[in-house]
């Protein structure tokens, strides 16, 4: 993918999930949750629909909810990068992670779509798997026969109060990549979920 006149300082975050009610809760749709509150508590103007998706912006952040579904979630994330011209480097997809545990997150560039039908659209669209992937525990169901009901089920109690005891910080620090780096918000959001004692 060819991308060209690049903003030095513009991102792009992503949150991954599947559009509608029914799936509000459920836990692929992490993404959503961390970019919801996002927008919410960070001044972020409402939601508007764009690039089959909803987005809103400010500043130099750039804030994107595909509403394709799980599966086609690329198309959205392909249309917002060629406009703003965001390389993969500036790219932040927020995701749920059945490989790390409830109440952890993990922060990595690049890499394997390791089943997530989500990352494997957005790495096709962007011809790149160069982009960062910030990967929300939500624990595994212990088959992969049962994964498929297990993403798409709501989150149980105990689950829910360690996902949001992640959700909050990756939320309430993000200004701290572009002011710094990724790799110094996955250390502030650690330290937070640390010294809270979560």
């Amino acid at each position: 993918m060819l991308f060209v006149a690049q903003k030095d300082d513009q991102w792009l975050l992503v949150g991954l999930g599947n559009p509608g009610k029914d799936y509000a809760r459920h836990r692929h749709n992490a993404g959503f949750m961390v970019l919801d509150r996002l927008q919410e508590e960070s001044g972020f103007p409402a939601w508007r629909k764009k690039f089959s998706g909803l987005m809103t912006e400010k500043g130099s952040v750039v804030l994107l909810k595909p509403m394709t579904y799980m599966n086609l979630s690329g198309q959205s994330v392909g249309e917002a990068a060629r406009f703003y011209k965001i390389a993969p480097e500036h790219i932040v997809v927020f995701h749920d992670e059945l490989d790390v545990a409830p109440g952890d997150m993990r922060i990595k560039k690049g890499g394997g779509s390791a089943g997530h039908n989500g990352l494997k659209s957005i790495t096709a669209h962007l011809e790149s798997p160069d982009y960062w992937r910030v990967r929300i525990g939500i624990g595994h169901p212990g088959h992969r026969d049962q994964v498929s009901d297990y993403v798409l089920s709501n989150f149980s109690k105990a689950d829910a109060a360690l996902v949001e005891s992640v959700i909050e910080p990756l939320a309430a620090r993000f200004e701290t990549i572009v002011q710094e780096s990724v790799l110094a918000y996955e250390q502030a959001v650690k330290e937070e979920i640390k010294n809270h004692g979560l």
